[in-house]
């Protein structure tokens, strides 16, 4: 164990402050220098006794030459100091120099004694008699005694000298503390002999402090100061840092300054410059600017100091963030020294080998990685370090977990003379990349396997469309062998007047479809190397590889396919005209009423060679009425169109017998449920312009619109029936009274149903769709079919891509003028009645020959009222713009029959001559008995024109 504090130079002290190893040198040879000079300088003392009293006598100063003992014990004091001041000195030396040591104290101890205590120990003239005592003045100190001060020092010197060989560093900074005390000392007599004030130089009235012990003791304590240069507060002046500069700017300020400008101050005033007070104040003044000066100085310094402590926090935040780094990278990171110990590993490292980082650092590579692989690493180390370069090598180290491959980079740390200090070793775990690696040139494998059987030429094309890979079904349709294939662009393969489709094709693909699979099929032609062209199809698809994003073309010759899309079109186009034909004449012309504005629109199917199972139809009634209906068979083709047409003719008939809505749609479901497997949508009205009455029944079909003038497009209510062909489930009527001009939409479910959008919501795209062509078009009988257009093209974009067939009619109702009256059953009422019609075809500005023949008609009828009813009968007249309707209406159900009569017969005829005068006539029953009508046709302004 070592005895003595270990004091050898390094960079940093455990105080933190720097030292260099030249800095340190320099104050241990001043130590050995200063120590050297005190002995001498003791010795020249001592050998002074050996000179004549009178030249001793002659020394000036009151106090004489050096007293023996004095420098007896100086003398053993800086020998003592010599043979200490290593501080890695042991042994023997070591023992002698603290025995010299305390014997040079033990002189001054000795000497102070005797002082304190007034007892005569018999040293003051031991070794020479003082015969000097007589030629100084008088003083309280025996004969050859020491000044008291001396003795102090001496002491002081001594133990300090003396702690500087203990081991701990508060007793080397309390050795150093007492050097400057006997530093402070020697220089107090000097000062009072520079002022000439000697109290400086003794205590009381006894001798003083000769001049050249006081140097003496200046020279040892300085050489006791610098022994340690690295401890206690010689270290704040000798370290190479910024402490140490200002430090010693400090001392020399401290120690020079102040003495000086004292001396100059007491100068002056002898000289008769200035007096006292003047005196002072220079003194002071001086002082201010000396000090003044050293704090700019120490502010620079400190500004120093502050640059170097952020350059230090700089460095510092460096090294966290080169730790931190260090720390979580995901590689092996670790520091050896030049014979293989660990100095610093990271946390992957731990996680490599198994073990903690306080198990690694400081051991040796062979005992901490496996006995192979450790000899495999210090070769590595070793070739580092003799080629002092960076090295890289790959391992495979055995673990627990299975063999590992390490990669790993190797390189040398240097230190200040350049020469490697430490070796930094990188490793990264390459098994998984390896690994993947591996399998990456399997999956190449198995997709060239893939190219090379597919069935179609397969052709990868780089960024610069040039061909980097081809199969052999891409040889044999080309007609070129793969090494011509490869490096060849792409628009080559086509011929000259397709190339720039085919290149416009690949740069749109490139910027809006790349990833995306994409088959072009259209006016596109390869091209052999014997020039022959052939129409292809290429399905273009998106690769992702090292090299970047490729696309690959798979090429089809679809020379074969042409020709039969070519027959098959032409069988198409043949077979489309034969079925359009047919679903025209199955659906038929519905006929154009004069006096009921109507417009349909029918878009056949772009599938199924446009045969679907839409239908509609007008059908004239009687008295004016008008029945329209409108169907769709579900499903496509002759089947549906053979349905359709059945049901056609059957709901014609039907309405022709004049049932009601409800009784029309009962019967077509009875007829319905008798086909196989047939389901039907159907919506049947009946228009009234006489009462303003509409009728309607739905079997499951899409509500029928209105709109009335003044009033914005409306769904009409009707009960909510089932689709014929279900059977058992009665269908019910609505009626609704809708002013003249009002404007009905009937349709089929293709207009308004598209895949993925809501039934609803496109209900109510018709619907404003409707409202908009009203604005457009108005009310008017012109604009209805420009309306039929509008809604169509608004809810059917492109007609040429749908796929069902559509219906639309579009039906306005006519405005009209009717009136009645009640008659009673006598005979007065047939004159009444006639006077009643005279006036109203008036006020309807009816022709004379209308009016004439609408009196004579009217008599008949209310004459076989009167004759065969009983109670009053109801007379109406009709007028819609084309016809005039006469109306008798009853309590008797009993239908009017006309009879076979004689040439004699005054009675019978009168129904003959209301046939004959009228262009239909009809019995209508109702709850209430019948009604008996007749119509006339009513002149237009055409006719009144040409005077028909």
């Amino acid at each position: 164990m070592r005895r003595h504090l270990d004091t050898t130079p390094s960079d940093h002290t455990p105080d933190g402050l720097p030292f260099g190893p030249r800095t340190v040198a320099r104050a241990e040879s001043a130590t050995r220098i200063l120590a050297g000079l005190g002995a001498l300088l003791g010795a020249v003392g001592l050998a002074g006794w050996a000179m004549p009293a009178s030249l001793r006598s002659a020394w000036p100063g009151t106090e004489g030459w050096i007293k023996a003992n004095t420098s007896l014990s100086l003398v053993l004091l800086a020998t003592g100091l010599g043979m200490v001041a290593d501080a890695r000195q042991q042994g023997p030396r070591l023992s002698i120099g603290r025995s010299v040591l305390l014997c040079g104290a033990a002189i001054g101890l000795a000497s102070l004694a005797e002082y304190l205590f007034g007892v005569y120990l018999g040293i003051d003239q031991f070794l020479v008699v003082d015969d000097t005592a007589a030629s100084l003045p008088n003083v309280a100190s025996p004969p050859g005694r020491m000044a008291p001060n001396t003795a102090v020092a001496l002491l002081l010197a001594g133990c300090g000298a003396f702690t500087l060989t203990l081991p701990h560093r508060r007793a080397v900074a309390a050795g150093q503390i007492m050097a400057l005390l006997v530093v402070l000392l020697g220089l107090l007599r000097w000062y009072g002999l520079a002022y000439r004030v000697p109290e400086l130089g003794k205590v009381g009235d006894y001798i003083g402090m000769a001049p050249h012990t006081a140097a003496i003791l200046v020279l040892l304590g300085a050489a006791i100061f610098l022994a340690r240069p690295c401890v206690g507060p010689a270290g704040l002046v000798c370290n190479a840092g910024t402490t140490g500069l200002l430090g010693r700017r400090m001392v020399v300020t401290i120690l020079l300054v102040p003495p000086l400008l004292g001396w100059l101050r007491l100068a002056g005033q002898d000289a008769g410059w200035y007096g006292t007070r003047l005196g002072a104040a220079l003194l002071v003044s001086g002082h201010v600017c000396v000090f003044l000066l050293l704090g700019f100085l120490v502010l620079g310094t400190g500004r120093r100091i502050e640059a170097a402590h952020s350059r230090a926090r700089r460095e510092l935040l460096r090294y966290q963030w080169l730790k931190q780094f260090m720390e979580h990278t995901p590689a092996v990171v670790f520091v050896k020294d030049l014979d293989g110990r660990y100095l610093a590993v990271n946390a992957e490292f731990e996680r490599a080998v198994g073990r903690s980082r306080e198990t690694v650092v400081g051991m040796r590579t062979e005992d901490v990685l496996p006995a192979d692989f450790a000899v495999t690493a210090r070769a590595a180390d070793a070739e580092v370090l003799d080629s002092n370069q960076a090295r890289r090598h790959e391992h495979h180290v055995p673990t627990a977990d299975g063999m590992r491959v390490y990669s790993d980079i190797l390189f040398p740390l240097p230190g200040p003379d350049g020469r490697p200090q430490a070796i930094c070793g990188i490793a990264t775990d390459d098994t998984l990349r390896i690994a993947a690696h591996q399998q990456a040139e399997r999956a190449h494998q198995r997709f060239r396997d893939l190219m090379e059987s597919a069935p179609d030429a397969v052709l990868i094309v780089g960024r610069d469309d040039l061909v980097v890979m081809a199969n052999a079904r891409a040889e044999a349709l080309f007609g070129r062998p793969r090494s011509r294939l490869l490096g060849l662009r792409l628009s080559q393969l086509a011929p000259a007047s397709h190339r720039r489709r085919h290149t416009a094709l690949v740069r749109s693909y490139r910027a809006h479809a790349a990833g995306r699979p994409v088959t072009f099929d259209t006016d596109l032609r390869g091209m052999r190397e014997n020039g022959q062209q052939f129409p292809a199809e290429v399905s273009v698809g998106t690769l992702v590889s090292d090299e970047g994003r490729l696309i690959s073309f798979i090429v089809r010759d679809i020379t074969e396919r042409r020709q039969l899309e070519e027959e098959r079109c032409l069988a198409y186009q043949q077979q489309r005209r034969i079925a359009y034909t047919l679903q025209r004449s199955l659906m038929g012309t519905p006929p154009l009423l004069p006096h009921l504005p109507t417009a349909h629109r029918y878009l056949p199917s772009a599938q199924d060679a446009g045969v679907g199972g839409d239908w509609f139809d007008v059908i004239p009634l009687e008295k004016g009425r008008t029945g329209v209906v409108i169907g769709d068979v579900m499903g496509r083709g002759i089947d549906a169109a053979a349905v359709m047409g059945q049901l056609r003719a059957a709901t014609h008939a039907l309405a022709k017998a004049e049932m009601t809505p409800a009784q029309l749609m009962n019967c077509l479901d009875t007829f319905v449920c008798e086909l196989d497997d047939q389901l039907v949508t159907c919506c049947y009205l009946v228009i009234d312009p006489h009462s303003d009455r509409i009728s309607l029944c739905s079997a499951g079909h899409l509500p029928v619109l209105a709109a009335g003038p003044g009033r914005p497009p409306h769904a009409l209510d009707a009960p909510v029936g089932v689709p014929l062909g279900i059977g058992d489930i009665p269908h019910r009527q609505a009626t609704h009274v809708l002013p003249a001009g009002t404007t009905l939409l009937a349709y089929t479910d293709g207009l308004v149903e598209l895949p993925g959008a809501d039934l609803d919501d496109r209900i109510g795209d018709l619907t404003d769709a409707f409202e908009t062509a009203l604005e457009c078009t108005g009310h008017t009988h012109a604009g209805l079919e420009a309306l039929a257009d509008d809604v169509l093209g608004a809810l059917i974009s492109r007609p040429e891509k749908h796929d069902d067939d559509v219906t639309l009619v579009a039906v306005r109702t006519p405005a009209h003028r009717s009136t009645s009256t009640a008659l009673p059953p006598e005979p007065e009422s047939a004159s009444r009645a006639r006077r009643f019609t005279a006036r109203t075809l008036a006020n309807w500005s009816s022709p004379a020959t209308v009016t004439e023949t609408a009196e004579l008609i009217v008599t008949e009828l209310v004459t076989n009222a009167i004759r065969h009813t009983k109670g009053d009968f109801l007379l109406a007249l009709h007028l819609d713009g084309i016809e005039l309707t006469i109306e008798v209406g009853d309590h008797k159900r009993a239908e009017p029959r006309p009879r076979t009569t004689g040439l004699l017969d005054e009675n019978g005829r009168g129904l003959l001559l209301i046939s004959a005068l009228t262009e239909r006539w009809g019995t209508t029953p109702h709850s209430g008995g019948k009604s008996v009508w007749c119509t006339l046709p009513w002149p237009t302004p055409q006719h009144a024109t040409d005077g028909t």
